[in-house]
């Protein structure tokens, strides 16, 4: 495995290319067998346990709470939480299309 940097990002030619391997999937049992294939059993649950607490924080529930629910680490929790406020507009986006009901603090 490599060492890196925790705070370096993929190659940005690397992360292109995986971004048109995943915008090629057309059906969700083609995407879920990439995913089975590229990540392993602990990478799959991380991706579920942020995307699990997203329709939670925007509905304003307490992090304590949430943690107490679905079992996800207040750390963890904290950090989408981040990325719904100041990210790059990708939790967002996607909780839109899957049908959340937007935070009331986005209504402003």
């Amino acid at each position: 495995m490599k060492r890196r940097d925790p705070a370096t990002r993929p190659d940005q030619a690397d992360l292109d290319a995986l971004v048109e391997a995943l915008l090629s999937l057309r059906e969700p049992a083609e995407l879920r067998a990439f995913l089975d294939d590229l990540c392993t059993p602990a990478e799959l649950e991380a991706l579920c346990d942020r995307w699990r607490v997203i329709p939670l924080l925007q509905a304003g529930v307490p992090y304590r709470e949430i943690h107490d629910r679905t079992g996800v680490s207040v750390t963890t929790i904290g950090r989408v939480a981040r990325c719904l406020e100041r990210g790059a507009g990708g939790y967002r986006l996607a909780a839109q299309r899957a049908g959340f009901p937007a935070s009331p603090e986005s209504a402003h």
